[in-house]
């Protein structure tokens, strides 16, 4: 259990800097390799799962693949951002993480393009509300969102893509 010393911005910070602590005596803690699963439910839906945890995505009602996309580099700044302010003892009274992009569907529609279908470009603002906060901390936490987040870093890289495409029952 959580106490309030423990837990600011919803991050038990005895926890987490003990995990940090696990991974600078051993790196490969740090390691992930997650498997996710897409199954057709219609239309342009599907059920994602991944260890158990089942998200819906595409369909009328939900994010498509493209907007989640934004949305999870959106959230991975965001928790990226509460956990560290939490480290550097700064409580948050809000944060906002705004993404947008620009892409093009035609190859996506199977009509020659000149460009892919991916995003051509994204921008997003991270929106901090932290009165207590230093412009050293505020400043730290600009970086770790530059440096740090997980999505963003795929985002700005090449990485190696490879599809095997397997028909049958």
């Amino acid at each position: 259990m959580t106490t309030e010393a423990e837990d600011l911005n919803g991050v038990n910070v005895a926890a987490t800097a003990a995990f940090q602590d696990a991974v600078r005596a051993n790196p490969a803690r740090a390691d992930r390799n997650p498997t996710v699963v897409a199954r057709w439910l219609d239309g342009g839906r599907s059920e994602v799962s991944c260890d158990g945890a089942v998200a819906t995505i595409g369909g009328d009602d939900e994010l498509n693949p493209m907007r989640m996309l934004l949305g999870t580099l959106a959230a991975c700044d965001v928790d990226l951002v509460a956990m560290h302010a939490a480290l550097l003892g700064v409580r948050l009274e809000g944060l906002e993480v705004e993404a947008q992009g620009y892409f093009n569907v035609q190859r996506y529609m199977g009509l020659e393009a000149p460009i892919g279908s991916g995003y051509q470009s994204v921008r997003y603002v991270v929106r901090v509300n932290a009165p207590t906060a230093t412009e050293e901390q505020l400043s730290r936490l600009r970086e770790l969102c530059e440096r740090g987040s997980p999505v963003g870093d795929t985002l700005e890289r090449a990485i190696p893509l490879t599809l095997s495409f397997e028909a049958g029952p």
